[in-house]
């Protein structure tokens, strides 16, 4: 990333991290940090070292929603839009959710695989408050992770919940410390990158698709993906470690 970006990414072994990195603002998204957000997980994607990565915040939030253009005309626009990007992102992605997330944060976080919290961090869609909705996919994502009674519920009154009700409600995945928020989440990744990459990828397919496709389409789905799998090192590394009692060494291939 450019010098003083908005985005700023590290790589750790089989890990990227892509930090929201404008703390001054609340992580607020304009249209500069859209753009370099998808360029970022447009990297890391073509990056083949990558098996996982984690999305987390600089600062105190995680991201308090959209910095429009004009304060005074609440207009999304598509250069805003992003959370199509992340959740179109093929490999594991785990949101670090170390302050608030809200609005178009939360949507973001929503678009990720898995969502890791700060105790005492507030996540809420309020854009009822302004007399629009939510408009980067919270409409779709919430109400297919948490229900439809209380995905409107949130969406309706503006209602914005701790780190612990969203545990309980299946909006989040796991609550740490908050000092220890980006860490948790890192491990889950690497947790995560310790296994066969390829099947990871598949696996997260098979389940995201699936929500679209009937039951007898995503068991053909399924199917479809294992033989794919089946013609892989990493799978024939599998069998191997299994019958020699060790550990894999996967290498993606």
């Amino acid at each position: 990333m450019p010098a003083e970006s908005p985005v700023s990414l590290k790589v750790t072994g089989r890990t990227a991290t892509v930090y929201l990195d404008r703390p001054n603002s609340g992580n607020r998204v304009d249209e500069r940090l859209a753009a370099e957000l998808r360029d970022a997980f447009d990297q890391v994607e073509r990056d083949d070292t990558v098996w996982v990565a984690v999305l987390a915040g600089r600062g105190g939030s995680f991201c308090d929603g959209t910095e429009f253009p004009d304060p005074h005309f609440l207009r999304p626009t598509e250069r805003l839009r992003v959370s199509d990007r992340i959740a179109s992102f093929s490999k594991p992605l785990v949101a670090a959710l170390n302050g608030t997330a809200l609005d178009q944060g939360l949507e973001l976080a929503l678009a990720c695989d898995f969502r890791v919290a700060a105790d005492g961090a507030r996540l809420g869609l309020t854009q009822t408050l302004t007399g629009i909705i939510p408009w980067d996919g919270g409409t779709q994502r919430l109400p297919r992770l948490i229900g439809q009674g209380r995905a409107l519920e949130m969406i309706m009154t503006a209602r914005t919940v701790d780190a612990r009700e969203a545990l309980a409600l299946g909006l989040v995945d796991r609550v740490v410390d908050r000092d220890g928020v980006v860490e948790e989440a890192t491990g889950l990744a690497d947790t995560i990158a310790q296994h066969g990459p390829i099947a990871a990828r598949y696996a997260k397919e098979a389940v995201r698709a699936g929500q679209d496709l009937s039951m007898a389409q995503g068991m053909r789905l399924e199917a479809d993906l294992n033989i794919l799998l089946l013609g892989t090192e990493d799978r024939a590394e599998g069998i191997r470690s299994f019958i020699e009692k060790r550990p894999p060494v996967y290498r993606g291939e």
